[in-house]
């Protein structure tokens, strides 16, 4: 019997499924939400081990699903907790490496598959970087199936020692509609260029965490190349990190035409709002930016790293990562070229068209759940 009908093999209980969530990007949270509540749709029995703060953004119980707080700190009590809340599980899934790693831990000595969602890479040097390819290989090697976000992290899986790595079909929720239904999009539109400073001037749009290998040092050294544009184009960046100061001070001292507008909520209308988004990173697997410019028709510039040539195919100007002059021409080119523009804002639709749907993405786990609980005899 299928799990589709929300039955268990035995054909009694619902198939109870716990999806693991660690410190949880902001994409990682979205697609457990979306699958939590794809799943409770479906008759499957859902427990979300997330920290407290992952459900006060995402709400997880509003999708059917029950929350338990698991800290993502990888002390004794969060693996404790993790293996209370796993102890009636028919499958645990975890999402992301340091996730998937306290889930293997939860679950020493049972015989509950674990399928892990690879959602990105994480980044290390020197030592750490010995260390993270250790944990890797734990991970992927505990795993009964590893789903890769991206053609590359399947490889990367592989590569690590998985039995079984897989693309996964991972969809982007449908983005929050401004709230204020009352005013035009014009008027919207108008406002937040307008407390951006970007009123009368091209707006340039990157957001994300502003960590080393996100390329932000890389973009500004880019707005150089426009700076002889007349009106001068502005480059805002939205989001949080440890690089913030720095950028800072840069184009305090550079007098560079950009602004850090720290972590934002309302990134669909400053998207709408923008005439261009740029994704500079050193590598990406399916750019949450780079989703949302494609669907909103907003013309991106992004580095071709990663997924994202496979996710954007010829719906964006790709550039080689670090090279600030590319950047800064393609940026330049783009906004002096109306015709390519349009070109791009059709392909960006055509190509968000062939992403899959959130129920796709829902399908595809459950069948891979189903796989893995049949009661078929080990060989």
């Amino acid at each position: 019997m299928s799990h589709v009908s929300s039955h268990s093999p035995h054909g009694q209980t619902p198939l109870h499924t716990v999806q693991v969530l660690g410190g949880g990007s902001a994409g990682s949270s979205a697609h457990v939400r979306s699958l939590a509540a794809g799943l409770a749709a479906r008759g499957v029995r859902v427990t979300v081990c997330a920290p407290d703060e992952a459900d006060r953004a995402y709400d997880f119980a509003a999708t059917g699903a029950r929350h338990v707080p698991v800290p993502r700190s990888g002390d004794p009590a969060s693996v404790a907790a993790l293996r209370a809340a796993c102890a009636e599980a028919d499958l645990v899934h975890a999402h992301g490496l340091h996730a998937a790693l306290r889930a293997s831990v939860a679950l020493t000595g049972r015989r509950v598959p674990l399928v892990v969602t690879w959602h990105t890479r994480s980044y290390a040097e020197g030592a750490r970087a010995r260390v993270l390819r250790l944990l890797e290989r734990r991970v992927a090697k505990a795993a009964a199936v590893v789903l890769g976000a991206s053609s590359d992290l399947v490889d990367r899986a592989r590569s690590r020692g998985a039995r079984d790595a897989r693309l996964a079909a991972i969809a982007l929720p449908a983005p929050r509609r401004p709230d204020d239904a009352a005013e035009e999009p014009d008027s919207l539109l108008h406002k937040a260029r307008a407390e951006l400073g970007a009123v009368d001037r091209p707006l340039i749009l990157a957001v994300g965490a502003l960590e080393r290998h996100c390329g932000y040092d890389h973009l500004l050294d880019a707005t150089r190349v426009w700076r002889h544009l007349d009106p001068l184009p502005l480059l805002v960046v939205a989001g949080e990190g440890p690089e913030r100061g720095a950028l800072q001070r840069r184009i305090e001292a550079e007098g560079l035409p950009a602004r850090l507008v720290g972590r934002r909520d309302d990134v669909p209308e400053l998207l709408a709002a923008a005439d261009l988004a740029v994704v500079p990173s050193s590598w990406e697997s399916r750019s949450v930016l780079a989703q949302e410019a494609l669907h909103a028709r907003v013309p991106l510039v992004a580095t071709a790293v990663g997924g994202l040539p496979e996710l954007v195919g010829d719906a964006a100007e790709l550039v080689p990562y670090g090279d600030a002059e590319a950047l800064g021409t393609a940026v330049a080119r783009l906004l002096a070229d109306p015709v390519r523009r349009d070109e791009l804002k059709a392909r960006g639709e055509a190509q968000a068209a062939t992403w899959p749907s959130e129920d796709e993405t829902v399908t595809q786990v459950l069948s891979v759940y189903d796989e893995l609980t049949q009661p078929v005899p080990y060989s």
